[in-house]
């Protein structure tokens, strides 16, 4: 059994989801690849050949590359398909983007967010907002899998020395073309890699308020989070987003101040280390799983726990 990891970048670095992915590969049985689909890749494939456990990484450099549109990396990824056993990638929307297209070219049933590898054809995966775990076992030739990156350790990015091979880069498929991105710039942590996160909901009352979270996420060198609610409501961007329908995090340490707990919220969350809670309601679901609970109004709160921070 072979298995190859679809590797996410940005064409000069890593993501760090990719190493957690590599780390499910392994426990597939066999050897782990990885491919670089991209333009001026050089640097990542390098990064890519130093992760431990890797033992070839494939390279697939070419302009229609350089945006990751998921016709062109799909088609580079069935044009080498013949040769795995297993393909996974991360279940980021890189990921999510791309391997449905890939199972379904192939013909066989995508295994999404998985969280564990019970055996090289039975796999772990949350469903039900997080309140049961399904076991999947998979019949088909060609595993198509995507990885919950919370439910793996990371990959050692050093300590590899794999042969890195260029390959012949698929035509472009000219069904899609790239126009533009709009990045939103922070001098945070990134939130799915940040190692605390302090989260705000509709407890905030407004996106005003929110800048009551700033000092205290500034003191612990946070990423800043919000949960649905806070979203729809206007109060933060989209891509603050944590939950079923925003980001999986799994940090150190969560704070979460005025949220409620919704299931859609602690299926995006519960994984954490170590979870406090700052809610006025006793009753609210986020203290079933918090480890640490305060019930008090946040406006006094958070300013209070601030100072202590010094």
């Amino acid at each position: 059994m072979v298995a190859l990891v679809i590797a996410e970048h940005d064409n000069a670095s890593l993501k760090g989801a990719t190493l957690n992915t590599v780390t499910a590969a392994a426990q597939c049985g066999g050897e782990v690849h990885v491919l670089v689909a991209g333009a001026g890749c050089g640097g990542v494939a390098e990064q890519a050949a130093k992760i431990a456990g890797v033992s070839k990484v494939l390279v697939a450099d070419a302009p229609h590359f350089a945006d990751g549109l998921a016709e062109n990396v799909a088609e580079q990824i069935l044009a080498v398909a013949g040769s795995y056993s297993h393909i996974l990638a991360p279940a980021t929307a890189y990921g999510k983007n791309i391997l449905p297209r890939v199972a379904a070219k192939l013909d066989v049933a995508q295994i999404s967010e998985i969280t564990k590898v019970d055996a090289p054809d039975t796999f772990e995966r949350p469903i039900y907002a997080g309140n049961a775990i399904a076991i999947v076992q998979s019949g088909d030739k060609v595993k198509v899998i995507t990885v919950r990156s919370t439910g793996f350790d990371a990959a050692a990015a050093e300590g590899g020395s794999a042969a890195v091979e260029s390959i012949a880069a698929v035509a472009d498929s000219g069904k899609s073309s790239f126009v533009g991105r709009e990045l939103a710039k922070s001098d945070r942590p990134e939130l799915t890699g940040a190692k605390i996160v302090v989260s705000g909901g509709r407890g905030m009352g407004s996106g005003d308020n929110f800048k009551l979270l700033e000092p205290l996420a500034d003191k612990l060198g946070a990423a800043m989070g919000a949960s649905r609610a806070a979203v729809d409501a206007g109060y933060v961007p989209n891509d603050w987003q944590v939950g079923q329908t925003g980001k999986i995090v799994a940090p150190t340490l969560y704070i979460a101040v005025g949220i409620s707990g919704a299931i859609q919220h602690l299926a995006g969350m519960k994984d954490s280390k170590t979870i406090v809670a700052i809610n006025k309601d006793p009753e609210a679901p986020i203290f079933s799983v918090a480890d640490y609970g305060i019930v008090g109004d946040l406006f006094e709160v958070v300013p209070a726990l601030v100072e202590e921070l010094g």
